[in-house]
């Protein structure tokens, strides 16, 4: 069965996982590629092997996962590491996603990229894209207290990913997240009625 699929983004600290975790309150399957990513470099993930041999034993850890912090430093200086990392990791997270989004149960599929928009591939799958979005004031400071990393830190990320305009010319919905949890919850609630009704039409 080919399901109607909803492509979720937003920029690092825009609160993607709480809005993936309300629709998920709504019965909605939720595949989120980042989760995946963690499950392919976990100790005796699919990834680990190539990765291995890539880069060495200096990117584990003492359990045999990645050593992400270790390998986020390696990626960022070196763009050919980033690259190598990139083509060993994003075919496997593709196809585990491409058969989670076949395999969900429910009336439609959130598909959560936090690169969406920079990687054309994703946005092929969905037939919708909502962006989660916030001022950039917001995400620099959820991501400082939920990380610890220092402003200029969090400020390299924001600047590696695409910007806010990007993000906001390639959606088809646009999810503010600058209010309360409630204000969220309701406007979760609006948008996954429409998505409801649009994959009862594509059906």
């Amino acid at each position: 069965m080919s399901h109607y699929i909803v492509g979720l983004t937003g920029g690092i600290g825009s609160g993607k996982s709480t809005v993936a975790d309300c629709f998920a309150a709504h019965g909605i399957r939720v595949v989120d590629t980042d989760a995946i990513a963690h499950e392919l470099t976990g100790p005796g993930g699919a990834a680990m092997p190539a990765l291995m041999v890539a880069f060495g034993s200096g990117i584990l850890r003492p359990d045999g996962g990645l050593d992400r912090p270790a390998m986020r430093r390696l990626a960022f200086a070196d763009p050919a590491a980033r690259g190598r990392l990139e083509g060993i990791l994003h075919p496997l997270i593709r196809e585990v996603s491409a058969a989670r989004c076949l395999a969900a149960d429910s009336a439609y599929v959130i598909l959560a990229v936090p690169l969406l928009v920079e990687s054309g591939t994703y946005r092929e799958r969905c037939d919708r894209v909502l962006v989660v979005d916030c001022d950039e004031a917001v995400q620099v400071a959820r991501v400082m207290a939920r990380s610890g990393l220092p402003e200029a830190e969090v400020r390299a990320i924001m600047a590696a990913q695409a910007s806010r305009a990007e993000r906001l010319a390639a959606a088809d919905d646009v999810l503010r997240n600058d209010g309360g949890m409630g204000d969220l919850e309701n406007r979760v609630a609006e948008l996954h009625r429409l998505y409801a009704g649009y994959a009862a039409e594509k059906s």
